[in-house]
């Protein structure tokens, strides 16, 4: 499956949101504690690269990835 398929905007109500707030908003995790656990063992990556932190602020543009599943941040 292309990258595009699996792919989708997720719209933020500002310009700035945190990574775990993302996961859960982006229904990429079913939990705030499963998104600890996935971004402490370094399974998220943002813009290609794994982030180990949770407060890490995302703006429009920013793709995350987890678990196959990737979705980037709009406005």
């Amino acid at each position: 499956m292309p990258d595009d398929e699996r792919m989708r905007d997720v719209s933020i109500g500002g310009d700035m949101i945190r990574l775990g707030q993302f996961l859960k908003l982006a229904d990429l995790i079913d939990t705030g504690g499963e998104g600890k656990i996935l971004i402490a063992s370094g399974d998220v990556a943002v813009n290609g690269e794994v982030d180990t932190r949770r407060g890490r602020q995302l703006h429009p543009g920013d793709v995350v990835e987890v678990q196959g599943r990737s979705a980037r941040v709009a406005v």
